[in-house]
C-alpha cells in the first residue's frame, strides 16, 4: 500500500517536504468505510500502473501528486468529488511552498480524470489511462471491482444501477481508444475491451 517514504519522495522531487499529517488525513480519506472501490486498494493500483508508464510522463512527480488526491474526496452520490479533490491538492500543494503553476496543473490533471474529456497534454494521458488501468484487470479482479463499485452504489435500486452502469461502460466501449498512451493501448487495450464486452452482457 502507498507508504508515508513514498508520500515523502514525491513532495521532495517537486521540491518541498509533505507533512504525515496530510499523509494520515490522505490515508484516513481512502480508508472511509462506505468505500469499496476507491479506496488504498485503488491507489495502489494506480501507482503500480504509473510505474510503467512513468518515462511518458512529462512532469512524473506532478502526476504522483495527482495520483495520491485524486479521489481523495469520494462520495457516490456526488458530482463535484473531482471538483473538490482537485481544489484540496492545488491548496495543499501551495500551502507546502510549491509553486501556484505546480498547483494549477496538478488541479488540472485531477479534472481530467471525470473522464468527460479527451486529455490534451502527456501528463493528463498518464493519469486518465493509469485511473482506467482496472479496466484491463485478469478477469478475477475485474469482476471484483464490479463488484466493489456495486456496494458504493447500494443506495440505487438494482434496475436503476444496471441501466446507468450500462450506459457508462457502453460509452467507454464507443470510444475510438480508452486508452490514450501508446504503451497502454498496445498492452491493454484488447483486455479492457473484452472486460467491458463482459461486463454488458452480465448487464443485460
Amino acid at each position: 500500500m502507498p507508504t508515508f517514504l513514498h508520500w515523502q519522495k514525491t513532495w521532495r522531487q517537486l521540491g518541498a517536504d509533505g507533512s504525515a499529517a496530510l499523509h494520515a488525513w490522505i490515508c484516513a480519506c481512502y480508508s472511509e468505510p462506505h468505500r469499496r472501490y476507491h479506496t488504498l486498494q485503488h491507489l495502489h493500483e494506480c501507482f503500480s500502473h504509473f510505474e510503467q508508464i512513468r518515462e511518458y510522463a512529462e512532469h512524473p512527480a506532478e502526476v504522483e501528486l495527482a495520483i495520491w488526491f485524486h479521489d481523495a474526496i469520494y462520495e457516490s452520490a456526488s458530482k463535484d468529488n473531482e471538483q473538490k479533490s482537485a481544489e484540496w491538492a492545488r491548496t495543499s500543494a501551495i500551502a507546502h511552498g510549491l509553486p501556484k503553476a505546480i498547483g494549477d496543473r496538478v488541479y488540472s490533471l485531477i479534472m481530467v480524470t471525470k473522464h468527460d474529456a479527451i486529455p490534451t497534454s502527456r501528463d493528463a494521458e498518464v493519469l486518465v489511462d493509469v485511473d482506467l488501468g482496472i479496466l484491463a484487470a485478469d478477469p478475477e479482479r475485474f469482476d471484483e471491482y464490479e463488484g466493489q463499485v456495486r456496494m458504493e452504489y447500494d443506495w440505487v435500486a438494482e434496475p436503476v444501477y444496471r441501466r446507468e452502469r450500462y450506459k457508462i461502460l457502453q460509452a467507454l466501449v464507443g470510444r475510438s481508444q480508452i486508452y490514450s498512451s501508446p504503451l497502454f493501448r498496445d498492452r491493454y487495450e484488447t483486455k479492457a475491451r473484452q472486460n467491458l464486452t463482459h461486463s454488458l452482457a452480465k448487464l443485460t
